[in-house]
This record gives C-alpha cells, structure tokens and sequence, in this order.
C-alpha cells in the first residue's frame, strides 16, 4: 500500500506543483492575467482523479480484486495528503524562494478585479491576507485548504466507486 500511496502521491503531487507554479509565473508576469476559479477548480479535481487510478491500482494488484469502502478511502485519503503536501512544500519553496513579491501581486490582482463598491473592505482584507501568510504556519495552512478539501472529496467519490466485496 505504501508503494501506491507514495507513486500516486507524487505524482499527482507534482503536476499540481507544476501547474500552480505556471499560473503565480503567468500571473506574476502579466498584470491583467484573468484567471478563471472554476476552471482552476476544475483542472484540480482532474488532476485528484488520478486518486481513482491509484486505490484501483492497490485493489487490484495487492486485495485480489476486493476493497471495502473504508480502506479504499483510507488509501485514497493518504494519496490525497501525501500530494498536498508535496504541492505545500513546493509552493512555498518556491514562494519563499523566488517569488517572495507574489503575495502583494495576488492582492492587486484580487483588489484591481473587485467590485468598485467593495474596493475598500478588499483591500483591508488583503492587507490582513499579506500580515497573516508572514506567519509561516499560516501559509502552511492556507496552502493546504488550497488543495486538501478537493482531493478528500476525490478520495470519497473513488471509495465510493472503487469498493467491492
């Protein structure tokens, strides 16, 4: 099982990394870069769905074809966490290392596409967002939330459709 969880983790681990890191460069580079939530959303549980492929893969190959629910999400669960992780460690290595200005880009991209009305009460919030993500454990967290709610509901939906008794 810890074979799978670590390919499968990596993996999708990995392709997230890389496609977050290509949107903060797009996003860095080009100051009127509209991105679209739902099709970043989108690109994620996709990605995530390689979560499927792996407990399939692991009941499959190691439980002789036969997976209950609660292992299947257990071993989903943990593809879900060692990917987030990865994309954790990544993102803020690579915020810290090379795109230490990203944070004030983010929150000018976030006040410059907010409703007129609600520029000023956007704009305290983000200056909060900027003073919270110096405290390394908040960004830690925040990374997280960015990634990990997705992937467990994809771990659900896998376990739901993977078991077999």
């Amino acid at each position: 099982m810890k074979k799978i969880i670590l390919i499968f983790g990596a993996v999708i681990g990995l392709i997230i990394s890389a496609n977050s890191i290509i949107h903060m460069n797009m996003m860095s580079s080009n100051p009127d870069y509209k991105g679209n939530d739902v099709v970043g959303y989108a690109t994620m549980v996709i990605m995530f769905s390689l979560i499927y492929f792996g407990v399939r893969n692991y009941r499959n190959n190691y439980l002789d074809g036969k997976i209950g629910f609660s292992k299947a999400f257990k071993t989903g669960a943990l593809i879900c966490f060692v990917a987030s992780t990865i994309y954790v460690v990544v993102g803020l290595l690579y915020y810290y290392l090379f795109a230490p200005d990203f944070i004030d880009i983010y929150a000018d991209y976030i006040i410059r596409n907010s409703a007129p009305d609600e520029v000023e009460a956007i704009t305290a919030q983000m200056a909060d967002f900027k003073e919270m993500y110096k405290n390394p454990l908040f960004a830690v967290l925040i990374t997280y939330m960015e990634v990990l709610p997705i992937g467990m509901i994809v771990a659900l939906f896998s376990a739901l459709i993977v078991k077999k008794k």
